[in-house]
């Protein structure tokens, strides 16, 4: 069986977060697989060299067109070209918008349908009707999460035995706690901390936990990872608001292996998120021997297990409870993450995903 990859998310950035962490160690994970099937590995733009190399059986198609590349050039190369796959596989929320084979496609979350005051009008649009024709036209969907799978057979009245499910891992970089003063110099961060890692955006709720912080003790201070997203100054005002720049650090984004340093060096991981579709930096706290806090709702309940300090996303006061059993139970909490942590990998994700697109071929 040849199986196409639409692999771009894993190929755009070195920085990668979210559905470029997905593409990117879910690609790796697949080509480690031990199967007769071939893969055409499709890009837009040439594989930059952290991705797996070619070999017999795993090749890449680069196809560059600068717009509309899943609505036009992508489907041209499918009918047209010759071997065509046996099925082809996104992901993303966008598969070809026409194509003579079964298509799987990757469905992350569908929180953007209820917070399109977030986007342009246009970019809602466009996410709001590609995602739709994509689950529609789709002979099987893979989504990340249990959550994720009942969004999708909810809203697009999927059946469900053509949602599969494919839970994420940890970051394939991050194996253990790491400590090293000199990052923590570089960022000029002070012990002890609680650290935020994610995307500047409403939905993460880092004005809650800007909130929760600021009635916590003094001694503490608050490190927020991640790059700016959009309707960000809020969080920024927050602060000023609440007098706390000189003890709530931005650091941008940051390299993995200093993220592993960040998290390894902290009180506890706290993410008390609206909405997530898993949350990879859950399981990333557990493997640096970190606590999690985290909200009641979503798949985070899912990701965390017992091993999460839960929290409910609305009540400041629920949250700064939550980081201070961070700190009072913190041995129980790391413990109870590193066997969490265990249930999940990569290479069961790659599996998962292969046999959801062996049986989109069979279905009828």
């Amino acid at each position: 069986m040849i199986i196409g990859i639409d692999a771009n998310e894993a190929n755009l950035t070195q920085n990668r977060v979210g559905i470029n962490e997905y593409a990117y160690n879910l690609l790796w994970a697949i080509s480690n697989l031990q199967t007769e099937h071939k893969f055409v590995i499709y890009l837009k733009t040439k594989p930059n060299d952290s991705l797996p190399k070619e070999r017999e059986g795993w090749k890449y198609r680069v196809i560059p067109f600068p717009k509309l590349w899943t609505q036009t050039r992508l489907p041209f190369d499918l009918f047209f070209r010759f071997p065509r796959p046996d099925v082809f596989f996104s992901m993303t929320h966008y598969a070809p918008r026409w194509s003579p084979v079964p298509t799987v496609v990757s469905i992350m979350d569908l929180g953007f349908l209820s917070t399109p005051e977030q986007f342009t009008k246009k970019d809602f649009n466009q996410l709001k009707s590609w995602t739709a024709y994509s689950v529609r036209n789709a002979k099987k969907v893979l989504a990340i999460s249990e959550y994720t799978k009942s969004e999708i057979v909810r809203i697009y009245h999927k059946n469900p035995d053509d949602v599969a499910v494919g839970l994420l891992a940890c970051s394939s970089n991050i194996s253990g706690p790491v400590h090293n003063k000199s990052v923590l110099k570089k960022y000029n961060i002070q012990k002890p901390y609680f650290i935020f890692i994610g995307s500047l955006r409403p939905s993460k709720n880092v004005e809650g936990l800007v909130k929760a912080f600021a009635t916590l003790d003094e001694n503490y201070n608050l490190v927020i990872v991640g790059k700016k997203a959009w309707l960000f100054h809020e969080i920024f005002k927050t602060v000023s608001d609440l007098h706390l720049q000189d003890r709530v650090i931005f650091t941008g984004f940051v390299e993995e292996w200093e993220k592993q340093v960040l998290l390894s060096e902290s009180i506890a991981y706290v993410l008390p998120s609206f909405m997530e579709g898993f949350g990879i930096p859950v399981l990333e706290a557990f493997t640096c021997q970190t606590p999690a806090v985290v909200s009641a709702v979503a798949s985070l309940p899912e990701v965390a297990g017992v091993a999460g300090i839960y929290v409910e996303p609305e009540d400041v006061d629920s949250i700064a409870a939550g980081m201070q059993r961070a700190v009072t139970d913190r041995e129980k909490f790391v413990k109870l993450g590193l066997e969490r942590v265990k249930s999940f990998s990569w290479d069961k994700c790659a599996q998962e995903t292969l046999l959801c697109l062996e049986t989109a071929i069979t279905k009828n």
